[in-house]
């Protein structure tokens, strides 16, 4: 029981090392450069796994992204200048989080715009079905009544 919880507690602190896909050769050896490359990839999208940041996958695109960071940094961007850069090479679907500027307010309002028109047309269904007067069982006729009771005793 003990050795289970002890290999537990270990594969739990391994999953949660900050380093993710990174590999030795990829770091870089000013701490404060370092600390801003991750900050900024946990910002990008792997282009080959889904939702997933390219700190953490292991695909060679998300390395080579990982890499083009690093080099951007040493060459001395700022922050802004990389994540622009890689958006210019590979687009906006590079970005964790879209910008709300453009064509993609569009999608951003479209969530809540939807629901709006949804709950309005759902309350409309429903006040005009109060507002309707309720329907009343007609009784059968005679006629009606003996072809049923035909029909029933056969």
């Amino acid at each position: 029981m003990i050795r289970a919880a002890c290999f537990a507690l270990v594969l739990a602190a391994s999953g949660a090392s900050p380093a993710g896909a990174l590999s030795p050769d990829e770091l870089l050896d000013d701490p404060a450069l370092e600390e801003r490359a991750r900050e900024i990839s946990s910002q990008l999208r792997c282009m080959v796994c889904r939702n997933e940041a390219i700190d953490e996958s292991n695909a060679d695109l998300a390395r080579d992204m990982r890499l083009l960071v690093r080099e951007r940094l040493v060459a001395g961007d700022s922050d802004e200048e990389v994540i622009d850069f890689v958006v210019e090479r590979y687009g906006e679907y590079a970005l964790l989080r879209p910008t709300t500027e453009g064509a993609n307010i569009i999608l951003w309002v479209a969530g809540p715009a939807m629901l709006l028109v949804a709950l309005g047309i759902g309350g409309g269904f429903v006040w005009s079905r109060r507002r309707s007067p309720a329907r009343t069982e007609e009784a059968l006729s005679a006629e009606e009544q003996t072809r049923l009771d035909a029909l029933l005793n056969e």
